[in-house]
């Protein structure tokens, strides 16, 4: 009986074994029977360079550097074998001729791992790979990106990222060009005003550099201005700090994401700066042109680098920069040779975008920055005054002072830069912000620490910079205008009418001396006109070549007008000068030589209408100076009454000949050249006036 019953289960056994092995042969062959608790990913093996081989890129007609691989687990996490893993292309370039796979099947390995090689096609453009199991499970297949490159991809390259970076410098200009002629008068204004006030100075430093989108640009602004006497050398250390401060806005905007409405926001731009004829809005649609024009070079500079990914000696370049020292070196030299800490983050932004950069490789980099700004400044110097050096020379200490005390913390920078700045999963998305967050915490800080310590730095940069005894006074040289600032109309023209300035002011002095000769016998002022005459000369050949170059920029009316009337003081002025210098000048060394002398009567008309024309040619400097439209009236209604003066003094003069008055016969031809020279003289100086009134009534 025990016999048969075991006998009977021998069979039973051999059922249930071979039902077992039927049951998994079933399971790994046939998944759309028992399949919803297999799952499909990539599978990422540390020792792959590329991990899964996801978003790999290479020549064209050649074959991907690292296998794509998957990994089949169970709901347990489990590593499930020998299990088919079906490859096929379903996204291709059209044309793209001879691609596939070493095998369109593989089969999961002992570690639940099916790995396969790909050969792209002759076109270049990307290829989308699926990896799937035959599976109901929603998890059953998984998407590979791979991208095809031109054989000569490394042209294609460099002409993408220099054009690139050409469109997002050309943006930055064409952005702080219209916001310049937009705030132009006040940023002039502000600049004319500076105080002792630091906090006032630091606003005035950070409103600036937002509008011109350069803190280099802004201290070398304060340079051209210390060089011409306008603002002290201290007064410009907190408006540097401010510079820092202004310019983590630009930074700031170029973290946003906006390359995708790039365009969008050129043809605003466009529309309001070409249609438009209002300035104001023809000055909004320019910057927002600028500011498209900014991201689309972005946006291109971006995609020209994806296949550097796969580029070995530049990954290791980028690994290379995480160390400290170097990366600072690096920002600083960047950042001097295209002068804008703003431009170079952005470049940086652009490789975090794309994965190459992480926050602790972007703090040195954003570090060097800062130094780099300090160069463009330094060599602005060249050529100018030691006042001026000392602006740069502050900026240069100011900006290292802050590096040299965040390098031992840079870590903890980067720490707090994480905690600070919104999370993703996604780090090409989060570092783009950090690094901007970075500029920006750097420049507070630094801030915050030296503002309170503007009167010690002062004083640490006149002993590093101590004073040269003063130059020749007789020197013959231009005091204000700067070619540094020429690409700011609106303040390249105020120091162009300083220069003009200097010029009326020697001018008059001509005017003034030029009596001496006729009135004391005095002609040693002959030689000191002579000299006068050719510094004249020499500012009216400086200016004008100053304001042509100002000129070639693109400026609203109200900034050609004001050349215009520069130019036409100019001309009015250089009269005046060749009048005293020529004929007056002739007929004192005649008058002296042959010992003349006027009538008492004569003399005193003479004194009394030179008198005259001193006042007039003194209120048309102020109505220049000033663009004072009721001074202007004034001179006009002055030139009437002088004009009915002279005419009633020449009347005396004729009268005293008719009465046969000896000094009156022999100074005759002076005494008329003189009243004649003095009345052009006051036409002169009242046409410098009439200017301003032809301009404030439009007929200009």
């Amino acid at each position: 009986m025990q016999m048969s019953i075991k006998l009977l289960l021998i069979p039973i056994a051999f059922f249930f074994i071979f039902s077992n092995l039927f049951s998994q042969d079933s399971i790994h062959s046939n998944l759309s029977i028992v399949n919803h608790r297999y799952i499909l990913e990539k599978y990422f093996d540390e020792n792959s360079k590329f991990a899964s081989g996801d978003k790999q890129i290479c020549n064209a007609n050649d074959s991907l550097n690292s296998q794509i691989q998957v990994i089949v687990k169970d709901s347990l996490g489990n590593p499930i074998i020998n299990v088919p893993v079906i490859f096929t292309f379903i996204v291709v370039p059209q044309k793209a001729g001879d691609f596939g796979f070493q095998s369109n099947v593989v089969k999961t390995n002992s570690l639940g791992v099916a790995r396969n090689f790909v050969k792209l096609g002759s076109v270049q453009g990307e290829y989308i790979i699926s990896a799937k199991i035959e599976s109901l499970h929603e998890k059953n297949s998984v998407i590979f990106n791979a991208t095809a490159r031109k054989s000569n991809w490394v042209f294609v390259l460099i002409i993408s990222v220099f054009g690139g970076l050409v469109l997002f410098l050309f943006g930055m200009f064409l952005m702080g060009s219209g916001l310049q002629k937009s705030a132009g008068d006040k940023m002039r204004s502000i600049l004319s005003r500076l105080t002792n006030n630091r906090v006032v100075a630091l606003g005035v430093g950070a409103f600036v550099t937002a509008i011109i989108q350069s803190s280099s640009a802004t201290t070398v602004m304060l340079i051209s201005f210390v060089n011409a006497k306008l603002i002290t050398f201290r007064n410009t250390l907190s408006v540097i700090l401010g510079a820092g401060i202004g310019s983590t806005i630009t930074t700031q905007l170029i973290a946003f994401s906006l390359a995708e409405y790039s365009l969008l926001i050129v043809i605003i731009g466009f529309v309001l700066y070409y249609f438009v004829k209002i300035d104001k809005i023809k000055n909004i649609g320019e910057s927002l042109f600028g500011f498209g024009v900014l991201f689309y070079g972005m946006q291109l500079m971006s995609e020209a680098i994806v296949p550097l990914k796969s580029y070995e000696p530049f990954l290791n370049l980028i690994i290379t920069l995480e160390n400290p020292i170097f990366g600072i070196v690096v920002g600083a030299l960047f950042t001097a040779l295209i002068q804008s800490a703003a431009a170079f983050i952005g470049i940086l932004i652009i490789l975090a975008s794309q994965g190459f950069l992480t926050i602790h490789a972007g703090v040195p980099l954003v570090l060097g920055s800062a130094i780099g700004t300090a160069i463009t400044a330094l060599l602005a110097t060249i050529g100018t005054s030691r006042e001026a050096y000392k602006v740069a020379m502050a900026h240069t200490v100011l900006k290292t002072f802050g590096v040299i005390l965040f390098v031992g913390w840079m870590p903890a920078l980067a720490d707090l830069v994480v905690y600070i700045s919104p999370t993703s999963n996604d780090t090409s998305e989060i570092v783009p912000r950090q690094l901007a967050n970075t500029h920006t915490i750097f420049n507070v800080v630094l801030t915050v620490l030296a503002l309170p310590l503007t009167k010690q730095f002062a004083w640490l940069i006149n002993k590093m910079v101590p004073c040269r005894p003063k130059d020749a006074e007789d020197e013959i040289k231009t005091k204000f205008i700067d070619y540094n600032i020429i690409s700011t109309p609106s303040l390249a023209l105020n120091l162009a009418k300083q220069e003009t300035l200097q010029m009326a002011y020697i001018v008059q002095d001509m005017v003034r001396v030029i009596k001496e000769p006729f009135f004391e016998h005095n002609p040693k002022v002959l030689k000191e006109i002579a000299d006068k005459e050719i510094y004249v000369n020499f500012l009216r050949d400086e200016i004008k070549a100053y304001l042509i170059k100002i000129s070639r920029n693109n400026m609203e009316e109200s900034r050609v007008n004001e050349t215009f009337q520069i130019l036409y003081t100019i001309k009015e002025l250089e009269q005046i000068a060749d009048i005293v210098s020529t004929t007056l000048a002739k007929k004192a060394r005649s008058w002296v030589t042959h010992d003349y002398e006027f009538s008492e009567e004569g003399k005193k008309e003479l004194q009394a209408y030179h008198i005259s024309t001193m006042k007039q040619l003194s209120r048309a400097i102020e109505v220049f100076r000033d663009v004072n439209l009721e001074k202007a009236k004034k001179v006009n209604e002055k030139y009437m009454k002088y004009e009915d003066f002279a005419f009633e003094l020449e009347k005396h003069h004729f009268e005293r000949l008719a009465n046969q008055d000896e000094k009156t016969i022999s100074s005759s031809k002076t005494h008329v050249v003189l009243m004649d020279m003095f009345k052009q003289i006051s036409e002169h100086s009242t046409n410098i006036a009439k200017i301003l009134l032809k301009w404030s009534d439009n007929k200009i």
